[in-house]
């Protein structure tokens, strides 16, 4: 008897699918029977993705896309709905660093790119697939955050600022789909062996630290239709999943 998958006949979006937690949540998916539409710049990550999808016994189709192209997040809205007519999963995982600096001696560049792929980019993804998520039986939209929208530390104001922006508008997006078959959530996966991590803690021992596929099994529980919980932030700590409220 084939083992059964809990995403089978399901359409999932993954944004930064090309490495680190977006590649292992999207070939997780994969394996478990939803066809991934995998969002990202890297076309060889997105390929190797699509190779190992294939493996499993799963399907993808590849979007090479850079988020801040925004009127590319429209076009996607409208070819998912040509195709399926419906978005079952919508996982927002890509985001930069940005610089860790001294608020004042960031410069617009730099705070504006973060501003686009961190915030607006979310929003557009939410703006173009919003109506495909409500015409799923149990659509689930779970961005990735981090404890630095609440802690803002002393160097981390561009991550401080772009996560709780972020957090306000799941949150938000949250309460006006109550009455309706779509939850929304965000997830803090807490440190974990990223390039984005790598980035900012270049002298911290990988080895210490959990790997993407580690947080996998945590995240996938707030894509399926049994999750019902919405508007809420989970935080992975000590292996266990909890709300903050």
């Amino acid at each position: 008897m084939s083992a059964i998958k809990r995403f089978e006949g399901r359409v999932a979006v993954v944004t930064g699918a090309s490495r680190g937690i977006g590649y292992q949540v999207a070939k997780a998916l994969g394996a478990e029977g939803a066809h991934v539409i995998a969002i990202a710049r890297t076309v060889g990550g997105l390929e190797e993705l699509d190779d190992e999808i294939r493996k499993a016994g799963g399907s993808a189709t590849l979007v090479p896309l850079d988020l801040k192209d925004f009127e590319a997040i429209d076009r996607l809205g409208a070819a998912i709905y040509e195709r399926w007519k419906k978005l079952d999963i919508l996982v927002g995982n890509a985001g930069v660093l940005g610089v860790l600096s001294p608020v004042g001696h960031i410069t617009p560049k730099v705070f504006e790119e973060a501003l686009a792929i961190n915030v607006t980019a979310n929003w557009r993804l939410l703006r173009s697939l919003d109506p495909l998520l409500r015409q799923s039986d149990a659509g689930r939209a779970v961005f990735l955050t981090s404890d630095m929208a609440e802690e803002c530390k002393p160097y981390w104001s561009i991550q401080a600022t772009t996560k709780a922006a972020l957090d306000a508008l799941v949150h938000t997006y949250a309460n006006e789909t109550r009455s309706m078959a779509v939850c929304a959530n965000l997830f803090d996966p807490g440190p974990t062996r990223t390039g984005l991590r790598a980035k900012a803690m270049p002298g911290e021992n990988p080895e210490t630290l959990q790997r993407p596929e580690d947080v996998v099994p945590a995240l996938l529980a707030l894509l399926t239709p049994s999750c019902t919980e919405s508007g809420e932030t989970f935080s992975l700590i000590e292996e266990r999943l909890t709300a903050v409220n």
